[in-house]
């Protein structure tokens, strides 16, 4: 049974799903780069990658261990970073990366969008309610 003053952004339904989908967005990238071990080039495609991966693992670790503000801010990140840089590598493109430009249907890349699209919608409004309650907390009692 949740605390009795946990919000939203503490309920285990949600921080069970936005582990589910923060792992799911390791996992897409993973299989996109070709492996665990595989770096994609452009090197920094294949950096920002890695770096994706681990913060979509850590954001899941945060939320599972309760830390709450922290693991919904990273998962933001986890979503916003790769819906970003899809829009940028189909659209105008990125310094030596032209190979995506046009792109839009990529069955994996679609996959991925849903995902972090959904990620997002749950990710952001849990980390604003958190937010504002650690706000509300810390506030001194009305005299």
């Amino acid at each position: 049974m949740p605390h009795p003053t946990a919000g939203p952004e503490d309920n285990w339904v949600a921080r069970s799903s936005g582990i589910l989908l923060c792992l799911a967005v390791a996992v897409i990238h993973v299989a996109d780069q070709g492996g665990i071990t595989v770096t994609r080039d452009p090197y920094y495609i294949g950096i920002a990658y890695h770096v994706l991966e681990i913060a979509a693992v850590v954001a899941a670790l945060l939320l599972l261990l309760g830390v709450i503000r922290a693991g919904w801010l990273l998962a933001v990140g986890v979503a916003v970073g790769p819906i970003l840089g899809y829009v940028l590598s189909r659209g105008p493109g990125l310094p030596y990366y032209p190979g995506d430009i046009g792109n839009w249907t990529e069955t994996l890349g679609m996959v991925s969008l849903a995902v972090e699209g959904v990620l997002l919608l749950l990710a952001l409004p849990l980390f604003v309610r958190a937010t504002r309650r650690a706000q509300a907390g810390s506030l001194p009692p009305p005299q």
